[in-house]
């Protein structure tokens, strides 16, 4: 399917084969207590409760006798860790263990099982735990309340050494978020105790909140509040020297006045039933590498005709609401719409309905974003247990017990790239396979053969154009997310184009106020992004308009004979010097295609131009970036433009045999030779429309293939005129007439053929 979606943890088999080892050595120990008392039918309760920071999972089972046990998987040893039990009937609402495994936080409810009465806390609905596991010593009561609790170690970027202080967040049901610090100290030895446990420090961190989600892996709190009636999404980031600060603040066009209370990613929560998510709202928030802040927001389903569902693109300025239609009335929702971050890409689905790929990075153009309705394989392949994305590319399926790791299929989308037809299609998942990144080499192989195959399949864009310059792209991207906005991602800047079964509104958003001045990391690349839609209306994408018409200029010189200073042109020349070098350093392998051989001035003029152009464009517009770095990507990017050409040819060549002597004059062109030269045509259209260089010898190369191609088909017309006529006079003339009037068609012949 469309979705890759490696398993990096699996209950059934990470967890379930370490319990029955523990139970089948405590029976034959003859054991009780501890971990030996697990019941018979611990699957059907063994579920996750939470997943932290560094990856560890916690999970909880329950033994006959209801006695809830927690356990934790570590991700980099895949071994299992027993890690505290509490001997009476709870369900588990939370739970999380500090980075050193000393403590564990637990938020619990009690059993409604034969009325049973909470033990520890009488009265109370909810009791908030706090345990010390290292050892197992005291339990202390943090909160004993008839409101849900849900709890949260923070885990800081620190050195290895143990921390003397942890945090913990409570979030509470009654809309407020506390951070506990928790002071530890070591006695007897490697015994961690919890010091002054009666008087832990707390402080608040928000209050009056109706939905807040947890990125784990960032360590940052997103929440929102109801100011007026108006939803204010507001983030705090916590430190590991400092304690947090409040990052921004977002007005968001949406209502949540009736949507209740709700938590994202702060573990598994059984109190909501899964099986009505699609009658609730749906929002997360997704955040990238490169700066970018996304909101997406699915209201409360009021028709089972069609959804809709809202991208706020805070890093552009503006968000997308897009209505699809879900087929006939009957086809009612029962699954709620699910949102997934792959990092360049969000992908939003709903099971046997839709599959939108929505293009985070550049969503200008809905043709960069891949929508599949109907009867897809797409679609049908889709998950259909509901998934949760936690921080990053990790996903959960909560109903499993398994986490993956979610990305884009390239394998598949580069042969659903090959099958489908509309020109929409083609163009978004070419820019999904060129931007999933893995083995480069292998990708521009295959959809360069995929090109040269349907090189004139497509009418809404030049498909040479659109690899080019998106290929390019992909290529220098990498080094700095900025260039998004300095580099033509796309040969089109519009598309008007309807998709069937899709419909969107723009609209442009309030951008984020800022809370803070000084800037790291992420916030700095989000504030660039900002400054640059507050400031930089004009686009400022790179296009090679001054490099034509000053290579119009010297070409004109050059032939007036009143060209300006040597010393200019020379390092004109030197610049085409260099990327040609460049180019040759990457590609070792012999070419069958006669390229680089000649001197071709002019080309050469054209590629110095547009290094020089193109240095000067990104220097005033990148800061913080040595010079030297800014020009090898300048060299490394025209470079990559020349060298998708050369293979372009070198494919097309190898394909159909072709050889330098095959340039021969006296002899007729075969099929071969004229598909080469159709494909040799369409490369200099495309690259002619855009004023991009050429690798030297392209010109003379076409010219040679051209000059062959026509030869014979000139031939081939003169032959055909030859018989007609023969064929014509044949029926109005006499023997010698047509004797005396072949003499003259045969004169005429050779002349055409000369």
């Amino acid at each position: 399917m469309a979705l890759r979606l490696v398993a990096n943890f699996d209950l059934r088999k990470d967890v379930l084969p370490w319990l029955r080892a523990q139970r089948a050595a405590s029976a034959g120990a003859g054991a009780r207590g501890g971990c030996a008392g697990i019941f018979e039918n611990y699957y059907e309760s063994l579920r996750v409760l939470n997943v932290e920071r560094n990856g560890n999972i916690i999970y909880t089972y329950k033994e006959n006798k209801g006695n809830v046990f927690f356990g934790l998987y570590d991700c980099q040893t895949r071994q299992n860790e027993y890690l505290y039990t509490f001997e009476k009937d709870f369900q588990v609402v939370s739970c999380s263990v500090n980075s050193e495994r000393t403590l564990l936080a637990a938020s619990l409810v009690q059993s409604t099982k034969e009325g049973r009465k909470n033990e520890l806390q009488p009265g109370s609905k909810c009791l908030t735990l706090l345990v010390e596991i290292h050892p197992l010593n005291n339990v202390k009561v943090l909160k004993a309340v008839d409101s849900y609790n849900w709890v949260q170690f923070l885990y800081p970027h620190v050195d290895s050494h143990p921390l003397s202080e942890n945090h913990l967040l409570l979030i509470s049901e009654e809309k407020y978020i506390e951070q506990f610090h928790i002071q530890v100290i070591q006695e007897d030895g490697n015994r961690v105790v919890i010091k002054n446990s009666g008087h832990l420090l707390r402080q608040r961190v928000a209050e009056d909140f109706v939905w807040a989600q947890w990125d784990m892996s960032e360590q940052r709190l997103y929440y929102i509040d109801l100011k007026k009636s108006r939803s204010i999404l507001k983030c705090i980031q916590f430190c590991a020297h400092e304690n947090f600060n409040l990052m921004f603040e977002a007005a968001l066009d949406i209502s949540l006045c009736d949507s209740g209370f709700k938590l994202v990613n702060f573990g598994c929560n059984d109190l909501q039933d899964q099986e009505k998510l699609s009658k609730y709202l749906t929002l997360c928030v997704f955040t990238n590498h490169t700066g970018s802040l996304c909101v997406c927001y699915s209201p409360k389903f009021d028709s089972w005709e069609q959804i809709t569902y809202s991208v706020f693109y805070f890093h552009k300025g503006y968000s997308k609401t897009f209505t699809v239609a879900l087929g006939s009335a009957d086809s009612r929702v029962t699954k709620g719409i699910t949102f997934l971050n792959l990092d360049y890409y969000v992908a939003v689905y709903l099971p046997g309905h839709f599959f939108h790929l929505l293009n985070i990075q550049h969503p200008d153009l809905i043709c960069h974003s891949l929508f599949l309705t109907g009867n897809n394989e797409v679609i049908d392949m889709l998950p259909h247990s509901p998934l949760q994305s936690l921080s990053g590319s990790l996903v959960l399926d909560w109903c499993s017990g398994k986490l993956y790791r979610a990305s884009l299929n390239q394998s598949y989308l580069l042969e659903f790239l090959r099958n489908t037809r509309p020109d929409w299609e083609k163009m978004a998942v070419l820019h999904c396979v060129l931007s999933s990144g893995r083995d480069p080499q292998f990708l521009e192989a295959k959809i360069i053969q995929w090109v040269s195959e349907n090189i004139s399949a497509c009418h809404s864009f030049d498909l040479i154009q659109e690899f080019i310059i998106a290929s390019s792209y992909w290529c220098i991207y990498p080094e700095t997310s900025t260039l998004d906005k300095l580099l033509p991602y796309s040969s089109i800047l519009t598309w008007s184009t309807e998709i069937p079964g899709i419909t969107l509104v723009t609209e442009e958003i309030a951008l984020p106020l800022m809370k803070v001045h000084s800037f790291q990391g992420y916030w700095e690349k989000l504030n660039f992004h900002l400054e640059y839609v507050k400031y930089s209306k004009p686009h400022l994408h790179y296009n090679n308009s001054m490099v034509r018409r000053e290579w119009h200029s010297l070409i004109s010189e050059e032939k007036t004979g009143t060209r300006r200073s040597k010393v200019y042109v020379r390092n004109i020349l030197d610049n085409a010097i260099k990327v040609i070098s460049n180019l040759e350093a990457r590609n070792l392998e012999p070419r069958l295609t006669p390229l680089f051989q000649e001197e071709d001035n002019h080309q050469r003029l054209l590629m110095g131009l547009m290094v020089s152009e193109l240095k000067d464009h990104l220097l005033r517009h990148l800061q913080g970036i040595e010079k030297k770095k800014i020009e090898q990507m300048v060299l490394d990017y025209i470079s990559k433009l020349l060298d998708l050409i050369c293979q372009i040819l070198e494919t097309n060549w190898r394909k159909y045999n072709l050889h330098p002597w095959v340039l021969h004059f006296d002899r007729q062109a075969n099929a071969a030779e004229f598909a080469v030269f159709h494909i040799m045509t369409r490369i200099l259209e495309a690259t002619n429309s855009l004023f991009l260089p050429l690798p030297p010898e392209v010109e003379l190369l076409d010219h040679k293939v051209s000059t062959l191609c026509t030869r014979s088909l000139a031939s081939t017309v003169s032959l055909c005129i030859t018989c007609c006529i023969t064929s014509i006079m044949g029926c109005c003339f006499s023997q010698k007439q047509l004797s005396q009037g072949s003499w003259k068609i045969w004169t005429t012949q050779r002349k055409m053929k000369s």
